[in-house]
């Protein structure tokens, strides 16, 4: 899949800009200035989801969305002798942080850090060698004392990050932390590009949304869509390739990357709205896989569908490996493929569609 050049110097910039939950903003001027040309209109709520408007007059309202959050720590405890101790800010993984290297977002700017780990020697001697825990987990920023710490300018609530950045692999996959969803965030904004620079009309108004506070309960979702109050909302995020070891087909089904956008099944999933997409992937000979999940999609789709009253909402998926690590791999033609899928389907949308099931 050949993207513009423009395309990836912005999904570049997007995704080695630190945006953890609840501090989205500097990636979100980015995301901003990449899609203004694009739409008519945008717009920002008070916690920092954004959204483009094309059509913004239109009384029948669709929403394409994707989240702009990633994963990250807050410092929570800081000793006597200078070491950090941390909490979660939305799923972070204990186990990949032994030796990892982190940005603290100190208020006097960013601080190097590590997570630092016993060495193996003194591990091995010890028949209850300990594993990765949020307990015992630790930055070490080079500090001797709490007050050195805080003469650095980090303090309890600072926020932490993984510095790691993106690059292709063997022309096949995009690799990088925060592609769980940024990667969201680039393919919804090249559907407005590709509608802007196509010169296609549509019979509706488009609110491209990219929300925050996913990780943490799909938050930003829930409140735009009070804001926006949609008539149809397509959600894009990311789900699990389960060809890579030590994953559970029979639980976690059977997606791969490479195999085309996932199209998933669930009670929140509205039947006329999907059926649209698959049956646009078929006409326009978009290969595609599909998946189901059980109560919940755990994906901002939920929040739309339980909406006002009931937003018919779908949700197509991006397949990816090592989820909330900071080497998420995602296949470019399956990006491109999304892009495609959720553009296609667009262009089918009209606002006199029957939505209800009777």
């Amino acid at each position: 899949m050949k993207f513009e050049k423009k395309s990836l110097k912005f999904l570049e910039k997007y995704l080695n800009t630190a945006s953890p939950t609840g501090f989205e903003h500097k990636g979100q001027e980015i995301w901003m200035d990449y899609i203004s040309p694009y739409v008519d209109k945008i717009e920002v709520d008070h916690y920092g989801t954004c959204y483009g408007i094309i059509n913004p007059e239109a009384e029948f309202k669709v929403v394409i969305e994707a989240h702009a959050d990633e994963i990250s720590w807050y410092v929570n405890y800081i000793t006597d002798d200078g070491l950090i101790y941390v909490i979660r800010n939305g799923g972070s993984d204990q186990t990949i942080a032994p030796s990892k290297v982190v940005h603290i977002h100190g208020e006097k700017g960013i601080v190097k850090g590590v997570f630092g780990w016993p060495a193996i020697h003194t591990r091995s001697a010890n028949q209850n060698e300990p594993t990765p825990k949020i307990e015992n987990i630790f930055i070490d920023c080079g500090a001797v004392s709490k007050k050195e710490v805080e003469d650095l300018g980090v303090y309890v609530g600072c926020m932490i990050t993984y510095p790691d950045e993106f690059f292709e692999m063997n022309d096949r996959y995009f690799v990088c932390r925060a592609l769980d969803n940024r990667i969201g965030g680039f393919m919804i904004a090249e559907v407005a590009r590709l509608l802007k620079e196509n010169k296609k009309t549509i019979p509706f108004g488009l609110y491209i949304t990219n929300s925050v506070q996913e990780e943490v309960g799909l938050y930003g979702a829930d409140m735009i869509a009070d804001t926006i109050k949609p008539n149809i909302a397509i959600v894009t995020d990311v789900t699990h390739d389960t060809t890579t070891p030590m994953i559970e087909k029979k639980k976690e089904g059977d997606q791969k990357c490479g195999a085309g956008p996932v199209v998933f099944f669930a009670p929140s999933i509205h039947h006329t709205i999907r059926e649209l997409i698959i049956d646009t992937a078929k006409t326009k000979k978009i290969p595609f896989q599909r998946a189901a999940a059980s109560r919940a999609t755990g994906t901002d789709t939920d929040a739309f569908a339980h909406s006002n009253g009931g937003v018919p909402s779908a949700l197509i998926s991006l397949p990816l490996r090592y989820m909330h690590t900071t080497v998420e791999m995602v296949s470019k033609e399956d990006v491109g493929n999304v892009i495609k899928l959720i553009y296609e389907t667009l262009l089918k949308i009209q606002p006199e569609m029957k939505l209800k099931y009777h």
